[in-house]
């Protein structure tokens, strides 16, 4: 059983509950996700498959491709002002990710994928020397932040004014 991001206790399953997501092409399905207890800090945490970014109603796929290449002509099925969201949430998010990665990375003894020569031009660049640029690499942020519980909750959407 994987141990408690928190404090490395053993996690029981105490229920699911029922989460909809988003394809590319705009249907949705729904996914059962198991609710774990830590039986030394109580805490309850969540299983997220690798589909799943957590706070956002689309597949991590999606999220991914629109971040991937803000330029271009997106193929998602959500509307403008979401997909400006997405790439201004992981903009605000990118330097906060890199240092959550190199804290893991740091805490496991591991190293990035290459050490660069010169300076990287962007924050998403230099993830990728942690997660690589291979499509799935949203997914492979997502995994070690949340497991080692570093995931921040976004609250704009529940400030006022």
């Amino acid at each position: 059983m994987v141990p408690s991001p928190c404090c490395g206790g053993e996690l029981k399953v105490i229920g699911s509950r029922k989460r909809k997501l988003t394809s590319e092409s705009g249907e949705s399905r729904v996914l059962v996700v198991r609710r774990l207890r830590c039986t030394q800090c109580r805490k309850i945490h969540h299983e997220l498959p690798d589909c799943i970014v957590p706070y956002k109603r689309y597949e991590s796929t999606c999220v991914e491709q629109v971040i991937s290449k803000p330029e271009e002509a997106s193929t998602v099925a959500a509307d403008d002002a979401t997909l400006r969201r997405w790439k201004n949430w992981f903009r605000e998010q990118s330097t906060y990710l890199l240092g959550s990665l190199r804290s893991i990375a740091f805490r496991f003894h591991q190293v990035p994928v290459e050490k660069l020569s010169v300076p990287s031009q962007s924050a998403h660049h230099a993830i990728g020397h942690y997660v690589g640029d291979a499509p799935g690499w949203l997914a492979r942020i997502v995994r070690p932040v949340v497991n080692s519980n570093l995931w921040l909750h976004t609250r704009s959407a529940f400030l006022s004014g």
